[in-house]
């Protein structure tokens, strides 16, 4: 099945699953004893999807996605290069009390949130993301920042949130649709009460 025979929506999901690292584990036919035609083609969808797939003791089937976003790995490799987040690194080693800590999968964090390199490739990529994804509809700089501050930390993140907004045509063309000429405003007048 290629992805031609999607429609819209599994297209969609497929591209939002893909920078997951998935495990499919696949019963053949005569485990799965409820499977028709249709099941069938799920589950090639899923098993497509890299799912794992269990049959429990009634006969339904039980998907699980074990997912680690690969993007999170990226980051994580690329804090090793970056030396500024490599000497925050070594001083929340020594002082227990920075705001600066190591998470329990090694990456460095501020606050709870995922200390991102100056890279200017993996910012483009969360900045984008975060604004024209499949899950996102071109949120302005300040929503786009309370959004992202959530999860990500670097420095100067509100500078390139605004900066990057700001070159979205998308969002400039709407936000002169908007606009009301100032020729058209007018003083309101209101008149004194005595």
């Amino acid at each position: 099945m290629s992805q031609k025979d999607l429609n819209l929506r599994q297209r969609r999901w497929l591209e939002l699953l893909k920078d997951y690292e998935l495990v499919i584990d696949y019963h053949p036919g005569k485990a799965n004893v409820v499977a028709d035609a249709l099941s069938r083609k799920l589950l090639f969808v899923l098993r497509a999807m890299n799912t794992q797939l269990k049959i429990s003791g009634d006969g339904s089937i039980l998907v699980e996605i074990r997912a680690r976003p690969m993007f999170l790995q990226e980051i994580f490799e690329a804090q090793k290069n970056d030396e500024d987040l490599l000497a925050k690194r070594k001083q929340c080693e020594a002082d227990m009390g920075s705001d600066f800590r190591i998470g329990s999968d090694g990456c460095l964090m501020f606050k709870n949130r995922i200390c991102v390199p100056k890279n200017d490739e993996l910012i483009q990529r969360i900045l984008y993301e975060a604004h024209n994804g499949c899950l996102a509809v071109h949120p302005g700089s300040t929503k786009m920042y309370n959004d992202l501050k959530k999860m990500y930390w670097w420095s100067g993140m509100k500078r390139d949130i605004s900066e990057f907004v700001s070159k979205c045509l998308v969002c400039q063309q709407v936000k002169a649709e908007h606009q009301v000429p100032s020729g058209l405003l007018q003083p309101i007048m209101v008149p004194e009460w005595k």
